[in-house]
């Protein structure tokens, strides 16, 4: 009986064991499922209302993916290439599955760029791009050829002569691409000169004053070339102070709704240039794909500058659009 009894408890704890080393194996194979898988997301701050868009899209995304995969996100925002280089500097260390950045300058954020990409993370740069080949994805719109459309459509309102002013914005690939493209199409224009060309910082506050002291020191100015739309509004906001009747059209980038209702207005802003901050939702769904494992469709995905004016805005004006 005691070697029964004996015989009987040592198949229990073998028994006991098995069930352990079962469940172990299941624990395991859930660590894999989505529900473990997180994106970081690095984002400037909201400092107009592009990037306010652009923030609250890829909120909303990553909320519906999570929602729907279980896949988690942590975002930050940064004012600054420092802050935002810390910030992703720390999304690297919490060990992050994806990485989907907007860097607030490309040179500044090259860097820490390429440490995602030492650090074995797949990263999605949206809208403007890195100096190196850190970016397993980019996402972003046809800057190049929003300065190509835009230097067109200057050419045809003015017939080949006019005195041009430019508003560029901050030192970034967009920048760089809108006005290399404008320049690109009036090459051989010789009839246009460019007399002034500034920095607006991607702002309607700083390209208001930019402007002021543009119109003080030319009394000619035939038309302006906003990279953006939020500078095209500060730009009409000083020559309307200064109620200058001398310019004939703006022409911003974007789509942001006050634009599009000064166009139905028949105001002076008389084109833009699709350039919508839902590309980020683009971003973030990719970046979801690469946590997984699965590979990019593309390694680059560039929406299409499509040229909005009077005849087609009510095809785009949205009443209840943020931006």
């Amino acid at each position: 009986m005691r070697k029964l009894l004996v015989l009987f408890l040592s198949m229990l704890v073998l028994g006991g064991l098995a069930a352990c080393g079962s469940g172990e194996e299941s624990s395991g194979e859930a660590s894999g499922e989505d529900g473990d898988l997180k994106i970081g997301i690095s984002l400037p701050s909201a400092t107009h209302g592009w990037m306010g868009a652009l923030i609250d899209n890829a909120e909303k995304q990553a909320q519906e993916i999570k929602e729907a995969e279980g896949i988690d996100y942590v975002m930050t925002n940064a004012a600054d290439p420092n802050k935002q280089a810390n910030d992703v500097e720390d999304l690297i260390s919490q060990e992050v599955d994806v990485i989907v950045m907007l860097p607030i300058e490309s040179a500044a954020l090259s860097p820490v760029g390429q440490k995602v990409k030492e650090a074995g993370i797949p990263l999605v740069i949206v809208d403007r791009e890195l100096e190196n080949d850190a970016a397993t994805v980019v996402v972003k719109g046809d800057n190049e050829g929003i300065g190509v459309n835009a230097g067109k459509y200057f050419i045809e309102q003015l017939g080949g002569t006019g005195k041009v002013v430019e508003i560029t914005g901050p030192p970034s690939s967009v920048t760089n691409q809108r006005g290399s493209g404008f320049q690109e199409a009036m090459d051989g224009e010789d009839g246009i000169e460019v007399i002034a060309s500034q920095n607006g910082d991607f702002s309607k506050e700083a390209s208001l004053e930019v402007m002021q002291n543009i119109l003080q020191a030319h009394s000619q100015i035939d038309a302006v070339f906003t990279q953006d739309d939020e500078m095209a509004l500060g730009v009409l906001q000083a020559i309307n102070e200064a109620d200058r009747e001398d310019i004939q059209f703006i022409t911003g980038a974007g789509g942001n709704k006050t634009v599009f209702e000064n166009m139905q207005e028949d105001g002076l802003i008389k084109a833009t240039f699709l350039y919508s901050p839902t590309m980020v939702r683009d971003a973030v769904t990719i970046a979801a794909d690469l946590a997984k494992g699965e590979e990019p469709e593309e390694k680059m995905v560039v929406k299409e500058a499509t040229q909005v004016t009077k005849e087609n805005v009510d095809q785009f004006y949205k009443e209840d659009s943020k931006y």
